[in-house]
Formats: C-alpha cells, sequence, structure tokens
C-alpha cells in the first residue's frame, strides 16, 4: 500500500480507501461485508469512507462492526453528514448545528469509536447559513469527536468560504470528496484549481464510474446478471446516463491499452485518477472480497504522458467536464 497527505495536514491515508455506499447494510450479506472488510486490511487498506445516509445508517453499523478488534489508531476512518437520515423528520437532514451534533453522535455509536478522523459535509445546505455549519464543525472538532472537517460535492467559491471560515474559527477544512474518473472531470476546471490553491486534496468517488469503466458492460448487450447496472433498486439508476452505446462502444477502446500495460481496464481507470496531483486517494467498493485485491494492483501503474494522451484520444469526445455540474442544491434534501 501506498499513503499520501491528505490535503495540507499531516494526516496520511492509503491511495485506495474502502468505501461502502451500496453495498453494506444493502447488497451484501454482512458476513460477506465483514470478508470485504477483512481483504482491504490484509492488503494494507487503512483508510474507510461511510456515512449515515448509505443504507439509512445501517452502513456504518456493518463497518463499525467489521472494523472491531483492529487498532484504531492505525486507522483512517471517514463519514459524513447531511442527507435524511432516521425517520426523515424535519430536522433530520442538512447542516444545521442540530442535525450535525446530532449526527455525529449517532455515527459515533454505530462505528463504535469516539473519533472519526475526517467528518465531511455530504453537499451544501442552502437553507442553514454557512456560519453555523461551520461552528457548529469546529465544535464538533474541539470536542475531539472529530479530528479533519471535509466536504463532499461542494462547488469551488463555495468550497473557499468554508476555508475562510475555517481559518478563522481554528480548525482544518482538507479535503473534497467529489465524483471523478476519466469519464466524469466536472471538477478540473475550478474545483481542483481551488483546492490547490487553498490546500485541499480529493478523495474522489466512482473512479471506474460505477463499473463502466471496467469494460464488462458491452454495447447493444444487457448488464451482466448480479452487476451494479443490472441492480434497478439502486445501481442502474445512478448509470443510467452513461449506458448508451456511444458510451460503452468508446469504453472499449481503452481495452488495447490497458492490455499494453499488463492491466485491467478498471486498474488503469484507478490508475488515472490517482495520476492527478490533487487525488489522494480513490474510494472504491466490493461486493466479494477478491475484488479488491484486483482494485489495489493498480497502485502498480504509472501512466506517462503517451498514456493519458492515449486515453485522451480515445474517449475525450464523450468525457463530461462541465464545471457548473457541481453546484449547490437550490432546496434542502427532504
Amino acid at each position: 500500500m501506498k499513503f499520501r497527505y491528505l490535503g495540507n495536514s499531516g494526516l496520511k491515508i492509503s491511495e485506495i480507501i474502502y468505501g461502502n455506499w451500496l453495498t453494506h447494510g444493502s447488497q451484501v450479506e454482512n458476513e460477506t461485508a465483514h470478508a470485504c472488510v477483512k481483504e482491504a486490511l490484509d492488503q494494507g487498506i487503512t483508510s474507510f469512507d461511510t456515512a449515515d445516509v448509505y443504507a439509512n445508517t445501517k452502513a456504518e453499523s456493518v463497518l463499525g462492526e467489521a472494523l472491531q478488534g483492529q487498532r484504531r489508531e492505525s486507522l483512517e476512518v471517514f463519514t459524513k453528514v447531511y442527507w435524511p437520515t432516521g425517520p426523515r423528520g424535519h430536522n433530520d437532514t442538512g447542516l444545521s448545528r442540530k442535525h450535525i451534533m446530532e449526527s455525529i453522535n449517532g455515527s459515533l455509536q454505530r462505528l463504535k469509536m469516539d473519533y472519526v478522523d475526517l467528518y465531511q459535509a455530504h453537499r451544501y445546505d442552502v437553507e442553514t447559513p454557512l456560519e453555523e455549519t461551520m461552528q457548529a464543525f469546529a465544535d464538533v472538532v474541539r470536542a475531539g469527536k472529530a479530528l479533519y472537517i471535509g466536504v463532499s460535492e461542494w462547488p469551488a467559491d463555495k468550497i473557499r468560504e468554508a476555508h475562510a471560515m475555517a481559518s478563522q474559527l481554528g480548525f482544518q477544512l482538507i479535503s473534497s470528496q467529489p465524483q471523478y474518473s476519466m469519464l466524469w472531470r466536472v471538477i478540473e476546471p475550478e474545483v481542483i484549481p481551488a483546492c490547490e490553491d487553498l490546500g485541499l486534496s480529493q478523495i474522489v468517488w466512482s473512479p471506474m464510474a460505477g463499473g463502466i469503466l471496467t469494460g464488462k458492460y458491452l454495447p447493444g448487450q444487457q448488464p451482466p446478471e448480479g452487476s451494479r447496472g443490472a441492480d434497478t433498486e439502486g445501481g442502474a439508476r445512478t448509470m443510467a446516463h452513461r449506458m448508451s452505446d456511444d458510451v460503452l462502444t468508446a469504453v472499449q477502446k481503452l481495452r488495447p491499452i490497458a492490455e499494453g500495460l499488463g492491466a485491467t481496464m478498471g486498474q488503469l481507470a484507478i490508475a488515472w485518477v490517482l495520476a492527478h496531483p490533487n487525488v489522494a486517494g480513490a474510494i472504491v467498493g466490493a461486493s466479494r472480497p477478491e475484488q479488491i485485491a484486483e482494485n489495489v494492483k493498480a497502485l502498480d501503474l504509472t501512466l506517462d504522458d503517451a498514456t493519458l494522451g492515449a486515453v485522451d484520444a480515445a474517449i475525450g469526445h464523450i468525457v463530461t467536464d462541465d464545471p457548473t455540474l457541481v453546484s449547490v442544491p437550490e432546496e434542502r434534501a427532504a
């Protein structure tokens, strides 16, 4: 395993981060989830990402159980707050002081931990003053319940505002967690430059574009049985906009590039995001332990300029890079 500093801080995280969105507490049985976490640990992964909203709090509980018995100081555990949880009452969402304070306590109980290493604002809350949100995060840090604060899917201007407030309040905003992959590059024009200026790193999710960049989805064919693309209750919905034949045809042009490196297409996709210097780690999930071992092999790849150019030549015409797609929600999620 390799490690990188997270933002302008002294915290190091593993370049491959194990995430349990869409798996723990929902798609896979707890026994399989525990086996995946064990494999992640065996592969040297020390960073684990979850959120209170995943499986409506169940994912945090499963991760907490799976990590029992591990030396806490050897792990970096991330969770998030914003989306509705519990019975979805009128205060069970957003980034109000009330919701943040109640949510961090609930997350720690489920994770069976005294603190998380990184607590992240899962979206921007347009209905709560940013000052209120940042003061609440400052108090969470001072209480020792979180060591650092991050954001997820925030636009550049809001990251700048939040960073300035964090500095005034005496705590560190060190990370951004956006979607980022060969196909989805909306953070490149504005978010990454802002984060480079401010000393934040990216922790990216969906580096394989929901599995599309693995090459297993073929144009003109139904998604393989048991794949995320065939999961009508979750995965298929999040991937629908990329499952067109023109996208899937272009992605197949990546196959000879990967083969030339002695790698799988999925490993190439992970190595591609890690080639960006502002990316500290790539979040990968798994429904089977062997998937983790395969993903970790991406760390053996070094992509030179010629390879990066070949990737752009293959799929550049289907890349999404519009910075306006990173935006503030019009209203708070309910």
